[in-house]
């Protein structure tokens, strides 16, 4: 049944409307060029100074840049890959959200079923046990 909307806020039958049959979408994700727009670039990621990069280059500017850096390439040191350190969450120990989810429910407590917890509720329940 197709709604049509005809006064703010309310929703009526439009004359003569169906069902619309389902349809299939094939979406395309093209990865253009950084500097010249051209199409089928790869992501290339490099460092310089300690500071991690990334662009998008195509064959044409691939080649430029790995012909531009491979003097210092050549000449440099190779050293082990470094790993970005993520910063610790909140807590050390994992909470089953699921135990949370369902000590909540026996409390009173509305939480939804999927999704963030409150800290609120997460407080809670770590008070309790």
């Amino acid at each position: 049944m197709l709604l049509a909307a005809n006064v703010p806020g309310t929703l009526t039958k439009s004359p003569g409307a169906g069902t619309i049959p389902n349809m299939a979408k094939t979406v395309s994700v093209v990865v253009t060029d950084d500097l010249d727009g051209s199409p089928d670039a790869e992501t290339v990621a490099f460092s310089f100074n300690g500071q991690g990069y990334e662009i998008d280059l195509a064959e044409k500017n691939l080649a430029k840049f790995e012909k531009s850096l491979r003097p210092f390439i050549d000449a440099g040191r190779r050293t082990a890959a470094r790993r970005a350190v993520r910063a610790a969450r909140g807590s050390a120990v994992r909470i089953d959200r699921a135990a949370v989810r369902t000590w909540a429910a026996s409390q009173g407590i509305k939480v939804s079923e999927r999704g963030r917890i409150s800290a609120d509720v997460l407080r809670q329940y770590e008070a309790a046990h």
